[in-house]
């Protein structure tokens, strides 16, 4: 499959997802959210594939939602039809859930930004490895809104419900050291080595025998709890339409970029 956001290689036992959006920082726009479900269901094709990197082009990992994206506007709350309103701010659930369901072990390669969205699609990967220079943050209340995508219920299963409310809620920024301590990221690694890093741990895995390391990923999604259904498209909307949540975003936006 060819893709206009991403790059999928998918030559067995370990393949790669790579975002090449790197002039906008990777950032997720509506065709990028459509083209990573495409590319989920394109892994699972390849059951020889045991294992698949998941990594952005370029100076970051992923600077989360697009802002810029033109189908964006088509959330506002006079934007028209409701369910296609829906359908478009549950994408990036679908999105994220689409890439933890995949057979494959994933495993996030980060570094530079990790923002928003970008975190979700992070830990919507089975083992993240970060370089030193990577930086996340969470600027979603910031925005005005929540964090949406399933984002909450995956961040509570990596690092608990009261860091969970801290990062979400004061939207600070962190670093991979901060993210190592707290247990999101298994591995931190010299500024440029994260690729490879990633590369070796995948290598690693996929020389196990496979039925053993399915189970276990499977006990562990078993174990955790996933939001329902358009439960996070629902509550984004609501936002959309809180005259404090646009205020709130548009204080953001000046403070981004600038006006």
């Amino acid at each position: 499959m060819t893709f206009a956001t991403l790059r999928l290689d998918l030559t067995p036992p370990v393949g790669t997802l790579t975002l090449v959006r790197p002039d906008r920082l990777n950032a997720l726009s509506t065709a990028a959210l459509e083209e990573l479900v495409a590319a989920a269901g394109a892994i699972d094709a390849a059951p020889e594939v045991r294992v698949v990197v998941v990594a952005g082009e370029g100076r970051s990992f992923c600077a989360g939602y697009d802002l810029a994206d033109a189908p964006a506007a088509r959330l506002a709350p006079d934007a028209g039809d409701w369910e296609e309103r829906r359908r478009l701010a549950d994408l990036g659930r679908r999105m994220a859930d689409a890439l933890e369901g995949v057979g494959a072990v994933t495993v996030a390669a980060l570094h530079g930004h990790v923002v928003g969205g970008g975190v979700v699609l992070a830990a919507a990967c089975d083992l993240r490895v970060a370089g030193e220079d990577a930086v996340f943050s969470i600027p979603e209340v910031d925005l005005g809104i929540p964090l949406g995508w399933g984002g909450v219920p995956r961040l509570v299963r990596e690092i608990g419900p009261a860091r969970t409310r801290e990062l979400v809620m004061t939207c600070r920024p962190f670093d991979a050291a901060e993210a190592y301590a707290m247990g999101f990221v298994n591995r931190v690694v010299p500024a440029g080595e994260h690729l490879a890093a990633a590369g070796e741990l995948a290598a690693v895995i996929a020389a196990k025998p496979a039925l053993p390391v399915t189970v276990t990923k499977q006990q562990v999604a078993a174990a955790s709890f996933r939001p329902p259904a358009h439960a996070d498209a629902d509550a984004l909307l609501a936002a959309l339409a809180s005259p404090e949540s646009q205020a709130a975003a548009e204080g953001y936006r000046r403070k981004l970029f600038g006006g």
